[in-house]
């Protein structure tokens, strides 16, 4: 099919350029001879002016790229008014020519220009029935209509001509390109056109007018230019230079209904830097707008002519890849992108290390438009920030987006804004003494409609959203606030937070955290923060770094789950962490499972030999409770003991606990 569409381009401009040269060469052997006899000195000038036009076009913002319009355009229909066909065609093809080879066009370039103007000014001169007499036309009101029907003819033809040519190059649907490129050029070349008339009329009465004719000019250049500077700034980023997230719409829809007319795919990507708010954040903004701009490039540089790269907002980008033959064809390409992104970039004499998350979604496989093929693309984004290869193509099991879910993602916002997330908290003992370690604190949802919502269902939807952080200072907060009044009624108990990828791996979270516990009176060594392993192992080295901070201000930590992830010892070692949390799949079935038991012994060992504390999760058993204290186990927590309560019934738990421990130890 592509080798077909490069045969139809062949074919279409080799077919122009024959019919024009032969024009051509008809014209210069038919008027050659009598060519001098009807020229004068208004004819020199106006072929000056012409060579000027085309050797000095004005560059113009145009779409992606840069047009250019020229006022060799002007002169030449005005020979074409005063002197005839052959005069104006030969002047233009020559000027043409010179200003091609110039610019080292390509020789068939040069040939399909030539051909162009030599098929537009002779249809306009069949329209203006060239007067046999010499010298210029007396202008009225039937000689004007004739001449803006000329005019009119060159203009379209033109157009016509080169808009076939690009459409098919480009492998855009003709009329729209045609539309698109009819709009351009009513600002520039018609607008030229029409000043025709006047330059000739000008010369008639004296060349010293012509001059003049520049200011009208001037206008239309700025005119045309001032148009479509506001054209390009609307659909364009300002810092990058790429198409906005509007233009980039635009050219995937296009793309959709190229491909649906000739059965092909096309791929949109969107990708997503990671670690861009740190770099802003320590270095500068004007360091990340240097960033930013490199993007452009390093994707052009990896990706063919026809693709669009557009900036869709922040650090966000986005790819579209029309004429696609399959899938593997998509993911080498992300491949490719992904390694040039890992390219050092230097700004500033900075070398930065930048890497991106690249969601794919496909036509038709993953939708038949482009809001829908943007929308898959964006859940696919967020599976490739956890894929190990960096991007990740769409698949529904993977999209949790449904119209209910998403309507939940609004209602979340809400209750994270207003304060609407209830805090549960649940006690951890030590053993054997049974004397209560503290509470760990446990989000919970009342939605007005949907009733108690769990963590498992809305933290994953608030890390998607960027929901999280938010979310997070709002249970530390409240956590912290509620530690102070039990300390304050003599309960010195600590607390523990779960946090995500996203907290640990922000840089302003530690200072976060010392503002709460300077607010509350709290000692870091009464809070207690859990992360998983794969939070851990997601980026050990930024992991590491907020980690280390958080251990320097006294701030306990603990390796929450351990046994599910795919943590490495080498890094365990090294993780400033107080404290391993035995996942309870281990832990519930250890009385009856020799496996398990197995498994949560060896966790015990490991994490006492490492020098850490110990904590048992889902003990809901005396047996099990019993069979860890044997193990020397150091903290139980579970149902045995209680279930996730609010703060008020939490506080009453403690109360009658630690009466009836008191009451147990007087009776032995």
């Amino acid at each position: 099919m592509r080798r077909f569409k490069l045969q139809l381009v062949h074919g279409y401009c080799g077919m122009v350029s024959a019919v024009g040269l032969a024009l051509l060469a008809f014209l210069v052997i038919s008027d050659g001879p009598h060519i001098g006899q009807h020229l004068s000195w208004a004819f020199w000038i106006f072929a000056v002016f012409v060579a000027f036009g085309e050797l000095y076009p004005l560059r113009i913002p145009r779409g992606d790229a840069e047009g250019a319009i020229t006022t060799s355009t002007t002169f030449a229909f005005a020979i074409l008014l005063a002197f005839g066909t052959a005069p104006a065609v030969l002047v233009l093809a020559l000027a043409s020519a010179i200003a091609d080879i110039i610019g080292r066009r390509v020789w068939w370039k040069v040939l399909f220009n030539i051909a162009q103007y030599t098929l537009a000014l002779s249809a306009a001169g069949l329209v203006l029935n060239i007067r046999q007499s010499e010298g210029l036309p007396h202008f009225n009101v039937q000689t004007l209509l004739t001449v803006l029907a000329a005019g009119a003819v060159f203009f379209i033809l033109n157009v016509a001509i080169t808009a076939v040519a690009v459409a098919l190059i480009q492998h855009m649907p003709l009329l729209a390109f045609f539309r698109q490129d009819v709009l351009f050029h009513a600002f520039t070349t018609g607008a030229l056109v029409a000043i025709s008339p006047i330059v000739v009329v000008s010369a008639e009465h004296s060349l010293t007018l012509i001059p003049l004719i520049a200011v009208p000019m001037v206008i239309a250049y700025k005119t045309a230019s001032i148009s479509l500077e506001k054209e390009h700034q609307a659909l364009h980023d300002a810092l990058t230079g790429l198409p906005n997230r509007s233009l980039f719409h635009d050219r995937t829809q296009q793309a959709i209904l190229a491909a649906r007319r000739h059965r092909r795919g096309v791929a949109v990507l969107l990708l997503d830097l990671d670690r861009f708010k740190e770099i802003n954040d320590t270095l500068g903004h004007h360091v990340g707008d240097l960033l930013l701009k490199e993007i452009g490039p390093r994707l052009h540089g990896v990706l063919r002519e026809s693709d669009t790269v557009a900036r869709l907002g922040g650090d966000e980008f986005g790819v579209v890849l029309p004429e696609l033959a399959d899938a593997a064809e998509v993911e080498a390409l992300a491949e490719r992108i992904t390694a040039a992104l890992r390219q050092p970039i230097v700004a500033e004499t900075l070398r930065l290390d930048v890497e991106g998350s690249i969601g794919i979604a496909l036509y038709p496989d993953h939708g038949n438009d482009a809001d829908t093929l943007l929308q898959r693309a964006d859940v696919a984004m967020y599976v490739a920030k956890s894929a190990p290869g960096g991007y990740a193509v769409y698949s529904s099991a993977q999209d949790h987006y449904s119209p209910q879910r998403l309507g939940l993602v609004s209602d979340l916002r809400q209750a994270v804004t207003e304060g609407q997330l209830l805090i549960y908290y649940q006690p951890k003992v030590w053993l054997p003494s049974m004397a209560v370690a503290g509470f760990e604190a446990l989000a919970r949802w009342e939605h007005p409609e949907r009733g108690l919502i769990l963590p498992d269902e809305f933290i994953p939807l608030a890390e998607q959203t960027g929901t999280i952080a938010p979310l997070t200072m709002l249970v530390l907060e409240r956590t912290l606030r509620q530690c102070r009044l039990w300390h304050k009624a003599g309960h010195h108990v600590s607390v523990a937070v779960n946090l995500s990828a996203r907290t640990i791996h922000d840089p302003e979270f530690p200072r976060a955290v010392q503002r709460l516990l300077k607010a509350y009176q709290v000692e870091p060594r009464w809070l207690t923060l859990e992360l998983t392993e794969s939070t851990v192992m997601a980026d050990p080295a930024r992991s590491m770094e907020t980690l280390s901070r958080l251990q320097a201000m006294g701030v306990e930590l603990s390796i929450d789950d351990f046994g599910t992830g795919y943590s490495s010892l080498a890094y365990l070692k090294r993780l400033p962490v107080h404290e391993l949390k035995i996942d309870r799949s281990f832990v519930m079935n250890m009385a009856s499972d020799d496996n398990d038991a197995v498994i949560v012994r060896s966790t015990i060992e490991l994490g006492q030999n490492l020098g850490l504390r110990v904590v048992a999760e889902g003990v809901e058993t005396a047996e099990v409770r019993d069979q860890l204290s044997a193990m020397r186990c150091d903290v139980a927590q579970g149902y045995l003991l209680s279930r996730p309560i609010p703060a008020e019934k939490a506080t009453s738990w403690l109360g009658e606990f630690n009466h009836a421990r008191h009451a147990l130890q007087a009776q032995g």
